[in-house]
């Protein structure tokens, strides 16, 4: 006779098993990241948090770091982290009714640690370790695999500082080992350690508009009205009616605009799992940018931001992850523009549209939000054809998870590709959910990445997207 109750509790045991293998593997893909902010030097380090808190679920969050920078070189402001994060408390119940994985306000504040309120590399060598230092160099020795990605959104003294250490403190094998888990972007340079860490560690991945000269920097395409982009949705009207107002109060901690709005959130932007994102190819572009890797010369043009306090640039000595220029047409302007903002501007709308849906989480329940898109390929993201072959992108098999209408449209991103001719997909329409390609002619093999937006007719209105890798063979 069979054990009813054997089944019933065997059935337990395996439902168990397999929620823990989903986290299991839900942790693995998580990216372990690490803020260092000067934040009180700049309204927009405290717009840059609460828009990285309401993406919080989709990281390992292993460290919030108040540093100094060039704007404020004597102070550093835990206390405006926590204060933000007391904020989040009130609202991080309502965002897990939309997605799992907030973590709790009480993990949060374990992270929040301060470095020296010293400027630079006045404050790295023996004797200038701090709480912040050491954190970093005890996150880089957990016995975890995953790539630490430090988003550096003031000075770099307190990265440096660790790095010093684990210089003069590991064997050479040791520190190599601990400096290829870091992945490091940083807002320019808003003190002198950035070059001497670029400098001092030559193999380490870093992505930077390097020097002071912010008026050549990438980042400034989050937010500056740049011909060609969407100056609507970063201006005062639509952030107070999107994020500030009416949105609880993680909205009403969210300041008004000084200079620009949230210059630092480009680095982590390009760490949001949206399908267009891909963090260890930066050259592929998405949210927070596309960059190329080579050693810029240095930039002696216009600078409107230059302040005559500030230090003289040094030349880069070294090849790193740097600006790079996106075409772009304005179909409104009839326009094309090729500049570096454009890497990020050029999904302006986008990311602001997911930014006030989740705002829109912290105090609304599921039914009365919006959700984005899950847009789905009925073949593999990389395959292979021939000169001249004709084949298929296919987007069917996607969904809205609120049942809402879903618009599709293809496109090439010539930039992130070898092959840099433009593909025509003529006589069809780029919005078509299946579309057929002609693959162009080539003598050499050659990569094509195609774009896959899906976007909803949900308000605000969200995109997802997927990308497909061609490689055409003569």
């Amino acid at each position: 006779m069979v054990n009813l109750q054997y089944l019933l509790k065997s059935g337990f045991i395996l439902l168990l098993i397999s929620i823990s293998l989903v986290a299991n593997a839900r942790q693995k893909n998580k990216l372990r990241v690490l803020v260092l902010t000067d934040i009180e030097a700049d309204p927009d380090d405290s717009q840059s948090l609460i828009r990285f808190l309401t993406y919080s679920n989709q990281w390992d969050v292993e460290g919030l770091v108040a540093v100094t920078s060039i704007h404020q070189k004597t102070r550093v402001a835990p206390e405006t982290i926590r204060a933000i994060l007391s904020a989040y408390k009130k609202v991080q119940p309502n965002l897990l009714k939309h997605e799992p994985g907030f973590p709790t306000f009480e993990f949060l504040s374990t992270k929040v640690k301060k470095g020296l309120p010293v400027y630079g590399m006045e404050g790295v060598g023996k004797g200038f370790d701090s709480e912040g230092s050491e954190w970093i160099i005890k996150v880089l020795e957990k016995p975890d695999p995953r790539p630490l990605w430090v988003c550096d959104w003031g000075g770099a003294n307190c990265l440096a500082q660790a790095l010093w250490k684990i210089q003069h403190t590991k064997t050479p094998a040791q520190a190599n080992a601990l400096i290829k888990k870091l992945r490091v972007y940083t807002i320019s340079d808003q003190d002198d350690s950035g070059p001497w860490i670029r400098n001092t560690f030559p193999d380490l991945f870093f992505i930077c508009s390097p020097g002071y000269t912010y008026g050549h920097a990438t980042w400034l395409g989050i937010s500056f009205g740049m011909p060609g982009s969407n100056k609507e949705v970063v201006s005062a009207e639509w952030l107070a009616k999107n994020i500030q107002q009416g949105h609880g109060p993680l909205g009403a901690a969210y300041p008004d605009v000084a200079y620009g709005m949230e210059g630092d959130s480009p680095t982590f932007l390009g760490l949001i799992s949206n399908g267009l994102n891909v963090p260890e190819h930066p050259d592929f572009g998405g949210w927070g940018g596309r960059y190329e890797f080579y050693k810029p010369d240095l930039y002696k043009g216009p600078d409107p931001f230059a302040r005559p306090n500030w230090p003289e640039t040094l030349p880069e000595t070294r090849p790193l992850w740097t600006n790079a220029e996106d075409s772009v047409y304005i179909a409104i302007d009839k326009a094309g523009y090729k500049n570096i903002q454009a890497t990020i501007w050029r999904w302006r709308e986008e990311f602001q549209n997911d930014f006030a849906a989740r705002m829109a989480w912290t105090t609304k329940s599921y039914k009365l939000c919006n959700h984005p898109p899950v847009p789905k390929l009925a073949h593999s993201d990389h395959f292979t054809v021939k000169s001249g072959q004709l084949f298929h992108l296919s987007a069917k098999g996607s969904y809205d998870p609120d049942g809402d209408s879903m618009s599709y449209r293809w496109l090439q991103y010539p930039e992130a590709g070898t092959y840099k001719g433009l593909i025509s997909f003529a006589p069809y329409s780029s919005n078509l959910n299946d579309l057929p390609v002609t693959a162009p002619q080539v003598t050499t093999s050659k990569t094509i990445h195609f774009i896959l937006k899906v976007t909803d007719k949900g308000t605000p209105a969200l995109t997802r997207y997927k990308r497909v890798i061609v490689t055409v063979e003569p």
